[in-house]
């Protein structure tokens, strides 16, 4: 089954190699999403103006292959959901970590997972709205990295390698338990 997801994890060339490498991820596609206006921005506005967009891949994958959950895993597992309008060096609005959904079950599973990753971070930052604009970024930021393979990325090769090989099952993305939370936090 086909489904859709919209994740801003900082700047948006290291989010869209590493979900590509994910089996089960159909298409990745780097872009601006939730600006003010219904206006295809350029990169320099989202990075210069007061544009609202926030750097995101938007990616269409197949849930009979990989999960929603395992899509968050990954992306949690890469971003800092501590610190608002930055990932890595990157600092601006442009980098605000943020899940992005367009329809009720996705947003229903993104919240549980959220409630679970607030009992581990705080503050917690990460924006969780409805998606209500998108728009696919210039050309030259459409696979980034694999035309520029020493481009700039906060997202370290090893680590995506890592994630790309790694397997979830969402019934083991569970909340731990109170007491041990209380010994690590």
């Amino acid at each position: 089954m086909k489904k859709e997801i919209y994740l801003a994890g900082g700047c948006f060339w290291g989010m869209e190699k590493l979900y590509s490498m994910l089996n089960g991820v159909i298409e990745v596609k780097s872009g601006y999403v939730n600006g003010y206006n219904d206006n295809k921005p350029t990169y320099e506005e989202v990075c210069y103006k007061m544009t609202g967009f926030k750097e995101a891949v938007h990616i269409r994958y197949d849930s009979e292959i990989i999960s929603l959950e395992r899509l968050l895993f990954v992306f949690f597992s890469v971003i800092n959901p501590t610190t608002p309008s930055r990932q890595g060096v990157d600092k601006g609005y442009q980098y605000q970590a943020g899940i992005y959904y367009v329809d009720e079950e996705s947003k229903n599973i993104i919240q549980k997972i959220i409630d679970i990753e607030k009992t581990i971070y705080t503050p917690f930052s990460v924006e969780f709205e409805e998606m209500k604009n998108y728009y696919d970024a210039e050309d030259y930021h459409q696979k980034y990295l694999e035309k520029n393979p020493n481009g700039y990325c906060h997202i370290n090769p090893t680590r995506m390698s890592i994630l790309a090989n790694y397997n979830i099952l969402p019934e083991e993305y569970i909340k731990p338990a109170v007491q041990i939370l209380k010994i690590k936090l």
